[in-house]
């Protein structure tokens, strides 16, 4: 109808596409704005995450937590994520974690919508908080020959393939994984593509990428193009680290 009145005052066809094309040339700017600054801040956030990580293994004498804790029948408890609370500031949330139950019982279930923001790329649809959906955007490799090896603390002072080659944390769009929950990705059964069809694996919603950090502190986005063996290379710690130029 909008366009039916500028028809109507005399403009043209030519003149109205011109300025739905101004308008389109306004808009577009701001909206790519807007996503780079969410996808600088998702991954400033898995950088925050990386180093909480590091200040763990310095004042656990170089070793990182566990991927979860399990019982005495080999049952995943607790996940890392909440073993790092106190390094994230926050020292209160964790003091309100219930050790003894699993991470979804009654105690901790009440503590799912307190998910910290750090947890969450800002560039997911659901809302901060998300009572129902308190999912985490960023997990850890867990499998042999990973930094992560399940129960057991990873060092990071003793990787063959180098810290600077070795993936630490990764990014997973829609991960179904509550932030307490001791699940991540496994590295025999995650999806070897990035942001592939079917399987978990390392995605994200920003555009051709996802993130990741390595070991040694640094991190940036992994391309879809990154060769499934590659991709391995950089999560086993004792394999051969592939060139900066395999991915």
């Amino acid at each position: 109808m909008a366009l039916n009145r500028f028809a109507e005052r005399g403009f043209g066809c030519a003149a109205i596409a011109g300025l739905l094309g101004v308008l389109v040339g306004l808009v577009l700017p701001v909206c790519n704005s807007e996503h780079r600054g969410r996808r600088s801040q998702c991954l400033s956030q898995m950088r925050q995450i990386s180093m909480a990580l590091q200040t763990y293994a310095t004042n656990n004498n170089g070793q990182l937590p566990p991927a979860y804790i399990a019982d005495e029948n080999g049952r995943p408890m607790h996940s890392w994520r909440v073993l790092l609370l106190p390094y994230m500031e926050q020292q209160a949330l964790y003091d309100r974690y219930n050790f003894d139950e699993p991470w979804n019982g009654p105690n901790n279930s009440r503590l799912a919508g307190e998910i910290p923001q750090l947890y969450q790329c800002p560039d997911d649809d659901r809302p901060r908080g998300d009572s129902q959906r308190p999912w985490t955007s960023y997990v850890v490799v867990v499998g042999p020959n990973t930094i992560w090896p399940g129960t057991e603390s990873g060092g990071l002072d003793r990787i063959p393939d180098g810290s600077d080659r070795t993936l630490l944390l990764v990014e997973v769009r829609d991960s179904g994984i509550n932030w307490m929950e001791p699940r991540d990705l496994t590295l025999e059964e995650m999806n070897p593509r990035i942001n592939g069809e079917g399987r978990l694996g390392i995605s994200s919603v920003h555009p051709n990428v996802a993130h990741f950090m390595f070991a040694d502190g640094h991190g940036g986005p992994l391309s879809d193009d990154l060769k499934p063996d590659t991709l391995r290379q950089l999560i086993q710690i004792d394999d051969g680290a592939p060139s900066y130029t395999d991915f």
